[in-house]
């Protein structure tokens, strides 16, 4: 007789599904509980720098590129225009003051101041031909009045005379009347004349005084205008280096054109041009140093320009003290500027990652070194070297510096 043979419960199958089940749930809950969830990209770690969090003295400089230029320049600029005739010198010579440089031609200039010239001539003549006219009327009218004195003289004797006799009845009267009236009219006639040669020594006068006014007009004209003929010939005004002769033999140059300009080798001063973010920081006074040959030389801003081109503006700077031996106009060469005095802080390299975060967030590297975590920071002032920690990250910390613009928005880097 078979014997019935009872199943076990715990049979090692089921005891394998449970504990399998069990392991299962565990590790579920662990995952949901203690695992990382955060989001992860693989890098290569050669293909990224990593920079030290480090703790020193944070120097608030700028660097930019700044160029050699003479300490003034003065402008040549046609004071009248012409044709060149002459060029005596080209860009680059060495000149003293005074030094003819081109020959400008203007026919028209010319016949003006010959116009000029002849007029002032025929002015003087008429001049000279008033006052000897003057001189004539002059002698004519005390001709006249010494005539008119002698007929008063001899009318005035025959009118006493005959008044006498008359009032003896010696005379008629009627004659006596004809002496009387003959000697009024001569003293009349001597008034009227003395008023009349007044009047026209007067006017004689004005007139002489009008032509030499004319003359004295004229004359300056024409002086101005041999100034202007003198003008043709352009000359250096100092000593210096001619650096460009814009005009050729033949060509033609109007008044007021540049044509050229002359350094003065006395001195030199730089021009940089610094971006607009700076320009609230940037004024006259504030140093600067260049390095030269390997010695630094010593610069202070003298000028700052308003204008804002291209989001740059420029400055000028002179040298403090020396000015280094052989540099050379147009030179350019990186300066150092100095925005603010140093301070202790902690110090972040400058990098890539500064474009793709703003500085509000960096890859720090965790003490495995096996990976980066993203980590919310606060930056402060650049120099071109280092950033200044505010806040987020310690002295000796390792932080990913180059871009992460292929890192996208993942909280996690694993090398």
């Amino acid at each position: 007789m078979d014997k019935k043979i009872e199943k076990k419960y715990w049979s090692k199958k089921r005891i394998s599904l449970i504990g399998g089940g069990v392991l299962v749930v565990l590790l579920l809950g662990y995952n949901l509980i203690f695992a990382d969830h955060r989001s992860r990209l693989n890098v290569e770690k050669d293909k990224i720098t990593i920079s030290t969090v480090t703790k020193g003295t944070f120097d608030q400089y700028i660097a930019v590129t700044a160029v050699v230029l003479p300490l003034k320049t003065i402008r040549l600029d046609a004071i009248v225009g012409g044709y060149v005739s002459q060029k005596y010198l080209e860009g680059g010579s060495n000149v003293k003051k005074g030094d003819s440089i081109l020959r400008l031609e203007n026919q028209n200039l010319m016949m003006d101041f010959v116009n000029h010239e002849t007029e002032i001539y025929r002015l003087i003549n008429e001049l000279q031909n008033t006052r000897q006219s003057l001189k004539q009327n002059k002698f004519t009218m005390q001709q006249t009045i010494a005539t008119l004195d002698y007929q008063i003289d001899q009318a005035k004797d025959l009118y006493d005379r005959n008044k006498q006799l008359v009032d003896e009845k010696i005379v008629a009267r009627q004659d006596y009347v004809k002496y009387k009236i003959d000697y009024e009219r001569l003293v009349k006639q001597k008034q009227i004349e003395v008023e009349s040669q007044q009047f026209q020594m007067e006017n004689a006068a004005i007139q002489i005084e009008r032509l030499e006014s004319t003359i004295a007009r004229t004359q300056r004209n024409l002086q101005m205008m041999k100034e202007n003929l003198n003008n043709l010939v352009l000359r250096a005004p100092i000593d210096g280096q001619l650096s460009s002769v814009d005009a050729e033999v033949g060509g033609s140059i109007t008044a007021g054109q540049n044509i050229g300009q002359i350094d003065d080798l006395n001195g030199f001063k730089m021009r940089a041009e610094i971006d607009e973010h700076y320009v609230s920081r940037v004024f006259a006074g504030l140093k600067a140093s260049f390095e030269f040959n390997n010695k630094t030389y010593g610069l202070v801003i003298i000028k700052v320009y308003p204008e804002i081109k291209n989001a740059r503006f420029n400055v000028d700077l002179k040298f403090e003290g020396e000015t280094p031996d052989g540099i050379r106009r147009g030179q350019s060469s990186p300066i150092r500027l100095e925005l603010g005095k140093s301070s202790s802080a902690v110090l972040l390299p400058v990098g890539g990652f500064f474009s793709d975060t703003g500085g509000n967030w960096v890859y720090v590297v965790d003490k495995s070194g096996k990976r980066a975590v993203k980590r919310t920071i606060s930056l402060g002032q650049k120099n071109p070297q280092f950033f200044e920690v505010l806040e987020g990250l310690q002295e000796g910390e390792q932080v990913i510096t180059s871009s992460y613009e292929n890192f996208g928005d993942k909280e996690v880097l694993v090398f």
